[in-house]
C-alpha cells in the first residue's frame, strides 16, 4: 500500500538524477540524428535536382520557362510607401498574432479573465482577449491593402495573369533546389513561384485564417444552433492551427531567400523603397525587428490588463 498522502507535494527532481541525465541525453541524440537525417535528405535532394537539370530535356525547359512571364503592361514597378507600411504592420501584428495563439493553445490557469460589460457573465482568457484584438486589427489592415492593391494595379504584380506561371513556377522551384537561384528581377517582377506563394498568402491562406477564427472566437453567436451545425467548432478548430503553420513556415523561408537572394538590395525594396545596394533598408529592417520584439516580450499581463479595461472588465486569479 503506497504510503504517499494524496494532495501532498512530490519532492523536487534532483536534476544530477541518473534519471535525469538519461532522458536528456536521449533527446539529444534524437535531435542530433534527426538534424542529421534532415541534412541527409536536404543533401541528396539537392543532388538529384542538379542531376535533372542538367539534363538535355530539362534544360531546353529551363530555358522555354526561365522562372518568370511577362507582366501585362502598364503594371507597376516597385514597392510603394503604402505597401512599406502596410509590410511593418503585417509582420508585427502577426508575430503577436503567433505568439497570443501559442499561448492560449498552452495555457492551463489564465492569470486573469476578460469580461465584455455587456455581458459579465460571459469571460474568456487575457490571452484570447489580445489575440482577438490583434486579430482584428490584422484584419483591418489587410482589407486596406488589398483595397489598396487594387485600387493601385499592384494585384497585377502578385496575381497570376497567365497560364505560364504553372511551368514558370516549376522552373524556379527546380533553379532553388539546385541552388542555381532564378533571376531576381522583384523590383519590377516576382518570379512565378514566388507569385504563386503571394497569392495563396494573400487570397487563401489569410481568409482561411479570418474564416476558422471568427468560428472560434467570441464574435460568433452564442445561441445559434444551427450556424453551429453548418459550420461545427471542430472544423474550424482542425484548420485554423495549420494555417498559423503555414504563416510561420511561409515567413522562415521567405525571411531565408530575402538574406539568401541579395539581402541590401531586398531589404532596400520593401524597408528603403529603392532598388539600390546600400545599408539603408537593413537598419530600418534591424529597428523595426528590435520594436517588434520589444513590444512582443513587453505584452505580458501587467501591461495587457490595463489597455483590455477600456474595453471590458478584467479580473485576476485569486
Amino acid at each position: 500500500m503506497s504510503s504517499t498522502v494524496p494532495g501532498a507535494s512530490r519532492p523536487p527532481v534532483d536534476p544530477r538524477s541518473p534519471h535525469r541525465r538519461t532522458r536528456f541525453g536521449r533527446r539529444m541524440l534524437i535531435a542530433l540524428l534527426g538534424g542529421a537525417a534532415l541534412l541527409y535528405a536536404a543533401g541528396m535532394t539537392v543532388a538529384a535536382a542538379r542531376w535533372l537539370i542538367s539534363l538535355d530535356d530539362v534544360r531546353a525547359f529551363l530555358v522555354a520557362y526561365p522562372g518568370a512571364y511577362a507582366l501585362p503592361a502598364g503594371t507597376p514597378p516597385g514597392f510603394p510607401t503604402w505597401l512599406q507600411w502596410q509590410h511593418f504592420f503585417n509582420v508585427f501584428l502577426l508575430v503577436l498574432i503567433v505568439r497570443t495563439g501559442m499561448q492560449v493553445r498552452r495555457e492551463k490557469r489564465p492569470a486573469a479573465f476578460w469580461s465584455p460589460r455587456r455581458d459579465r457573465k460571459r469571460r474568456i482568457s487575457l490571452n484570447l482577449w489580445l489575440h482577438q484584438a490583434v486579430d482584428v486589427l490584422w484584419l483591418a489592415n489587410g482589407v486596406i491593402f488589398v483595397v489598396l492593391l487594387f485600387a493601385t494595379g499592384h494585384w497585377l504584380r502578385i496575381v497570376p495573369t497567365s497560364w505560364e506561371v504553372f511551368p514558370n513556377a516549376l522552373s524556379a522551384l527546380l533553379q532553388y533546389v539546385s541552388l542555381e537561384w532564378p533571376t531576381e528581377r522583384s523590383w519590377v517582377n516576382y518570379n512565378a513561384l514566388q507569385q504563386l506563394a503571394y497569392f495563396t498568402t494573400v487570397f487563401v491562406a489569410a481568409p482561411a485564417a479570418v474564416i476558422t477564427g471568427v468560428r472560434l472566437s467570441g464574435f460568433w453567436p452564442s445561441n445559434a444552433p444551427r450556424l453551429d451545425r453548418a459550420y461545427p467548432a471542430v472544423w474550424a478548430r482542425a484548420l485554423h492551427y495549420p494555417v498559423m503553420l503555414y504563416f510561420v513556415a511561409f515567413t522562415i523561408v521567405h525571411v531565408a531567400l530575402v538574406f539568401a537572394t541579395g539581402a541590401l538590395r531586398n531589404l532596400n525594396h520593401m524597408y528603403g523603397g529603392t532598388d539600390a545596394v546600400n545599408w539603408a533598408g537593413f537598419w530600418i529592417f534591424t529597428a523595426s525587428t528590435a520594436l517588434i520584439i520589444g513590444v512582443t516580450v513587453a505584452a505580458r499581463t501587467a501591461v495587457i490588463a490595463p489597455i483590455a479595461a477600456l474595453f471590458g472588465t478584467v479580473k485576476r486569479r485569486r
